[in-house]
This record gives C-alpha cells, sequence and structure tokens, in this order.
C-alpha cells in the first residue's frame, strides 16, 4: 500500500470529499485529512519508527503524501526538545521545556507545514502557488516552491519585518508589500485565483499544511516516550500548529500508541494587541469576530481573523486548556531574558507564551511541578525590529573600563 489516506472531510459539517484532486475549502471552511488507521497500526509501529531517519517524513504513514512519491524536501529534522531549568526556576516551575522549531530549514516551525504542501501540490500537478503572509510562511513557502520547480507568489502586508520580505524575494518568489493586514492580502490570492491560475496555500484553506504542522504533536509524544505533557503553550495566529496538534494526539490515541490517558492542556498565547481567540474565548463563542485595529510586534500572530476559529476553540475547550493574551510591553523583555538563560533564541510570539505562563503560573492555573512545554516557533535573528539594541561604544585607542564594568 502506498497511501493510507481514506478521505477528506469537511471541518464544518463532516461532508466527504474525495482524496486524489486539488481542494481548498468546503462551504468556506476547512477540510481534514482522514486516515485508515487500522491499516496504519497493521503498517507500522512506534519501535518502526524509531528505527528510521530523524525526519518528518519518518510519520509517513500519517501523512497524505503517497509513500512510494518523493516529497519535497529540505531535510526537515526532528527540533530538539529542550529542558530548560534556568529559566523554569525564574518561573517556579521544575519541568519546563521548549520545543526549538527555530532550528528547521527555514528558521520557523513554517517549515513543516509548507514541506507537506509543497509536495502534495507538486504531486497533484500544481504549477504556480500563492499566500498571504505575516511572517515566516512567505520565505517558508518560496523555499520549497523553489525546491519543487513551482512559480511561487507572496503578499505580505506593508510593514511587515525585513527579513521575512527579504526571504521570498531571496528564494525567487514574486513578492508584494500590500497597505493593509493579512486578511487584505489573503483577498488579492482569492480574488486572483482564476485570473492568475495559482494554487492557493494559505493557512488552513488547503488541507495539507495542517498534516505538516501535525508531526509537531507525533514528535513530541515520541520524544516523550509515547507520552504527553500537562500543558502546551502555544502561540496562536492562523492555528494550524494547534490544530494539529490536537488532531495527532487524537490519532495517536486511536492507534493506541501512547502510554497516558490524559492529554495535555493547550494554551493559545495570542498578543493583546491581536486576540479573536481569546476575545470569543472568554464570551464563550465558538467563532470568532474580525479584531479591530489589530498590531503587536509578534508579527505571526496578527491574524485578526482565522478561517480555523472555530476548530482552534474546539481544541482549547476539549483540551480543558484556556485562549489568554499576553502583553505587548512584555514581548521584548521575555525575548531578552528567555533567550538569556537558556541560550535559545526565543522569538517575538513565543516571548508572549512566557508572558501568559508566569501569569497563569501566578493564578494557580500551571502548578509548579507540571510538564510543560513551550512551543519556540521562530528563529529571533529574523525579527530585527522586536527587540532595538543600542549596544555601548568603546574606543579601541583608549579603553574605558568602567563602561565594561557596568
Amino acid at each position: 500500500m502506498t497511501q493510507f489516506v481514506s478521505h477528506l472531510e469537511a471541518a464544518i459539517d463532516g461532508s466527504e470529499i474525495p482524496f486524489g484532486g486539488l481542494v481548498n475549502m468546503h462551504a468556506g471552511r476547512p477540510v481534514w485529512v482522514r486516515y485508515h488507521l487500522d491499516r496504519v497500526r497493521s503498517a507500522v509501529t512506534p519501535a518502526d519508527i524509531a528505527r528510521r531517519p530523524p525526519s518528518l517524513w519518518r510519520y509517513r504513514e500519517l501523512l497524505p503524501l503517497p509513500t512510494n512519491v518523493e516529497p519535497v524536501t529540505l531535510g526537515e529534522g526532528m527540533t530538539p526538545l529542550l529542558h530548560c531549568p534556568r529559566l523554569g526556576q525564574l518561573l517556579g516551575l521544575s519541568n519546563l521545556y521548549v520545543k526549538d522549531e527555530s532550528q528547521l530549514p527555514t528558521g520557523s516551525f513554517k517549515s513543516r507545514g509548507m514541506t507537506a504542501a509543497v509536495s502534495l501540490a507538486k504531486w497533484l500537478g500544481v504549477k504556480r502557488v500563492a499566500l498571504p503572509t505575516a511572517g515566516n510562511a512567505g520565505g517558508a513557502a518560496a523555499a520549497y516552491a523553489a525546491r519543487a520547480g513551482l512559480e511561487c507568489f507572496v503578499f505580505m502586508p506593508h510593514d511587515t519585518p525585513t527579513v521575512n520580505q527579504f526571504e521570498p524575494y531571496l528564494y525567487g518568489a514574486k513578492a508584494f508589500r500590500v497597505n493593509g493586514l493579512i486578511n487584505d492580502c489573503g483577498k488579492i490570492v482569492r480574488d486572483g485565483a482564476e485570473r492568475m491560475g495559482w494554487f492557493d496555500l494559505s493557512t488552513l484553506k488547503e488541507p495539507y499544511r495542517l498534516e505538516g504542522k501535525k508531526t509537531m504533536g507525533l514528535e513530541l509524544a515520541e520524544q516523550l516516550g509515547w507520552t504527553l505533557p500537562d500543558v502546551i503553550l502555544y502561540p496562536t495566529g492562523g492555528g494550524t500548529g494547534l490544530i494539529g496538534m490536537w488532531k495527532a494526539f487524537q490519532e495517536l490515541k486511536e492507534l493506541g500508541w501512547l502510554t497516558g490517558n490524559t492529554f495535555p492542556r493547550l494554551i493559545s498565547c495570542q498578543a493583546e494587541g491581536c486576540a479573536p481567540i481569546v476575545t470569543a474565548f472568554d464570551k464563550g463563542e465558538r467563532f470568532a469576530d474580525l479584531f479591530p485595529n489589530a498590531r503587536t510586534v509578534a508579527s505571526g500572530l496578527r491574524v485578526p481573523v482565522a478561517v480555523g476559529d472555530f476548530m482552534m476553540l474546539d481544541a482549547i475547550r476539549a483540551s480543558g486548556g484556556k485562549a489568554v493574551a499576553g502583553s505587548e510591553p512584555a514581548i521584548a523583555p521575555w525575548m531578552r531574558r528567555a533567550s538569556s538563560a537558556e541560550g535559545i533564541a526565543v522569538c517575538p510570539e513565543t516571548a508572549v507564551c512566557f508572558d501568559v505562563l508566569e501569569k497563569l503560573i501566578a493564578a494557580g492555573d500551571v502548578a509548579r511541578d507540571e510538564k510543560v512545554v513551550v512551543f519556540n516557533t521562530g528563529a529571533a535573528p529574523k525579527y530585527l525590529e522586536a527587540l532595538p539594541v543600542d549596544l555601548p561604544a568603546l574606543d579601541k585607542e583608549r579603553i574605558d573600563w568602567s563602561v565594561i564594568e557596568k
């Protein structure tokens, strides 16, 4: 057997869609990939997976690309799960871990989604792709499109961080700055689909980026000996990673691969300048309204409306978790505080998670002995604007040691 997908399923109403053709959304909402998990169980075991190379593609039976098709890859390895005792001590936690996605080929977790999405797009005959981006997705899409030999169009808000503007250009994409937010960029992609003949790679507007992001949950479980932590804090913009991990945990449970019976509480972390999921969670609503005047230095979180809002909120509530907003002024201090404590290049989005975590500990919502995993979704050097640096100057001919001693 070369593939284990049973069908596609509309997330909003459960309608079944055959697998094997180009699909964006159904009834304006995302689509799940469903698998013959009984066949997966018969074909592979956790012990088999452990003997494979440490790559995202080690989970082939739980990914949609047929196993006899070569993926479009840049060598995505398993990202490290790092115990952080000093940072844990600062927060009063004894079991704090960071899953460092910044070590993926394009410097962020977006590599996971794009290796899967671009692999499927190429297999299904796509020649041209397009997407909006608020940060790292554009560079990742451009890199994997270049690897696949596909044409790529990227649309980003005009004030997108400089490095994120540079990357699509570097990889040969046709990149544009738009005087608006990511949802305005998304409208351009939708409006141009027929005229330009491109396939829309937007977050959750095709089914396969989600499957790539799902591997974060598969990896985490494997790294913890097929158990799960008590709490996961995840920075949430479009929410694909959060939704994907929850999907992964459900599939692992059905496969019988997990040794424990409890799932982690999912904490969706947003910046107070753009917190539509937090607002909907607090109101007890399943769908989120457009967040007005969205603004945050954590550019990946500046998503004022998400097509998968209900999928996020369903997962958060099913896990017993929360959606919490972090303070905008706390982002830069937490970037440096966390990075200097452990040597991990913490991005602004993850800095929001640490501010949220501190609040949850203070409120008693996270116990000090619980196993807590924070996802670092990107590399800090991509966000030069988020943490302005003004280093003290020295005269090479006359060193002022008092400056150094401060």
